[in-house]
């Protein structure tokens, strides 16, 4: 699943699933102030959007049989910035699929806070049930035992080792 943020100013502008926007530390609010958006999956790479929003699309998954969601955000590959937690979080609550969080990792504590359990109300994590991540291995800016260290020791997320 591919999906990119559409800004809206109110969720009742909109049919698609929104989530709220604008935290500190997470999803920065629209270019023009939106409060919220919704997660248009995309089709050939990211190059077109379609009108099916995530909600739909992991509930369509699960009906037919989906054995877990690969969840990728578009506007957070590559960035280092962390994933993006409100969409981890909408869809981990649409669906039981396991949840592999992709995009956006930068740091170890990244890891962690993408597969801390969710608890919007205390700032958690975005409950993924497993990370992944590829450019900051690939170009080694991160070694993969700083991310398996850090969650065995300041976490009580199991590490394979």
């Amino acid at each position: 699943v591919d999906p990119r943020r559409v800004y809206v100013r109110d969720p009742a502008e909109t049919k698609h699933a929104c989530v709220e926007v604008g935290r500190p530390g997470g999803t920065p609010v629209g270019p023009s102030g939106e409060r919220f958006a919704w997660y248009c999956c995309t089709l050939k790479g990211g190059r077109e959007n379609s009108d099916v929003d995530v909600v739909q699309l992991v509930k369509a998954m699960e009906a037919l049989g989906a054995g877990e969601v690969l969840l990728n955000c578009i506007d957070r590959d590559g960035q280092g910035n962390g994933y993006e937690l409100e969409l981890i979080q909408q869809v981990k609550a649409a669906c039981s699929l396991p949840v592999i969080a992709s995009s956006g990792a930068g740091r170890p504590d990244h890891f962690e806070e993408a597969l801390s359990p969710m608890d919007k109300e205390r700032g958690g994590g975005g409950g993924a049930d497993a990370a992944l991540a590829a450019g900051i291995f690939h170009r080694q800016e991160v070694p993969i035992c700083d991310v398996k260290a850090h969650l065995a020791e300041k976490t009580s997320i199991p590490v394979r080792r």
